[in-house]
């Protein structure tokens, strides 16, 4: 199927258009240098062609999602999010540039690499778990590498609500390589234990250079050939000498047919992981995951009847002219003034106090403008 042109950048006040960054069904992201503060930052764009009410709701539910979890060092930050002027929604994120995808199709990465990715990715799954939220698709092109070189989880497009039973979506979202068995005989939508199949088979592919299913005859390797291996479930070692048999054990343990024979949760599996790291005489992976406490607090909404405020994309007339209202009237000097300039100086310690005298002064009248800007806000 034929590649969908990118469509052109929206022009975003505040922001600097420098070039596109890559395509998806749905959206375009585009690489912009923000005004104030200074950076440079992705942004995800819808496609006006696509704009329905499902597409929005899905969007407005992943700026929601990625705002609540971003705060988490292993996802990616989102800055913004609001609706250019020809009416596209978009998100302002961190911009991240490589992904876990390109790096494995250069070369396997080492032990030492894998290891440190699961351990962290497996920390921002948990804290998104106990949000009661499950990503549904995690593979290596989700996995972005940050400009400090670490790894951070992306794209809660199609993150469902987890209920008691995993089965609140109605979407059945999969990317066959990485999707667990169950989730492709769609006997469910995603579970805790099909996202540990996929963080596993992902984990796998960046070892291996390949996806776990996959065989060395690339005509063996369509959709329905490699739904079929998945089915069945038969994990085939990676079989470098640098991975040890402990982590070999651990994935095969992630990608078992039977769910209840994988891990419990992210954390235990994460736990594997740092077992094997301090094994190999690594340091291991600080496990950063939210307290359940703050994960209940303030739970995510992805209903569409959740009420929204008024998006404002440019500054209008009328706004202009109640900041310039809402400013003080420009000093001017009085004769008193004028009187009390003409006076010889102070002694230096009279000299301190004046100036301490200005200088509070000085911070009232910044404080009463500060307040005004933020009235006009």
């Amino acid at each position: 199927m034929a590649r969908r042109q990118s469509s052109s950048p929206p022009v975003l006040p505040g922001f600097s258009y420098i070039r596109p960054l890559g395509s998806g069904g749905f959206a375009d992201v585009f690489l912009y240098e923000q005004d104030m503060p200074r950076r440079v930052v992705a942004i995800k764009v819808l496609v006006s062609d696509a704009i329905n009410p499902e597409v929005l709701r899905t969007f407005n539910g992943e700026a929601d999602i990625m705002a609540r979890l971003s705060a988490h060092p292993s996802i990616v930050t989102i800055y913004q999010a609001s609706i250019s002027a020809d009416g596209r929604p978009y998100l302002a994120m961190e911009y991240a540039p490589d992904t876990m995808s390109a790096r494995f199709k250069k070369a396997p990465l080492s032990t030492g690499e894998v290891l440190d990715a699961g351990v962290r990715i497996a920390a921002a799954l948990e804290t998104a778990h106990r949000s009661s939220l499950l990503h549904r698709d995690i593979k290596p092109s989700n996995i972005l590498i940050t400009t400090l070189g670490t790894p951070v989880l992306a794209d809660f497009g199609i993150a469902a609500a987890l209920t008691a039973d995993g089965e609140d979506a109605e979407v059945f979202a999969m990317s066959v390589p990485w999707s667990a068995a169950e989730v492709l005989a769609e006997k469910t939508t995603g579970t805790v234990a099909s996202e540990i199949w996929s963080l596993g088979a992902t984990l796998y592919t960046l070892l291996a250079g390949r996806s776990p299913f996959e065989v060395d005859d690339r005509s063996k390797n369509n959709r329905d050939a490699l739904s079929a291996r998945v089915a069945k479930a038969v994990y085939a070692p990676i079989g470098r000498r640098d991975v040890p048999d402990e982590l070999e054990a651990v994935l095969a343990r992630s990608m078992s047919k039977d769910p209840a024979k994988r891990h419990e949760s992210m954390y235990a599996f994460a736990e594997d992981l740092r077992r094997i790291q301090y094994g190999l005489g690594m340091p291991p992976t600080a496990l950063e995951v939210a307290a359940t406490e703050w994960a209940a607090a303030s739970p995510v909404n992805l209903s569409d009847s959740v009420a929204r405020g008024p998006v404002i994309t440019t500054v209008n007339k009328n706004s202009r002219r109640a900041a310039r209202a809402s400013q003080p009237a420009p000093y001017r000097r009085s004769a008193d003034d004028e009187a009390r300039a003409a006076k010889p100086a102070a002694t230096p310690m009279r000299a301190g106090l004046i100036g301490a005298g200005v200088a509070v002064g000085a911070i009232a009248v910044v404080g009463g403008i500060a307040f005004a800007v933020l009235q006009v806000v």
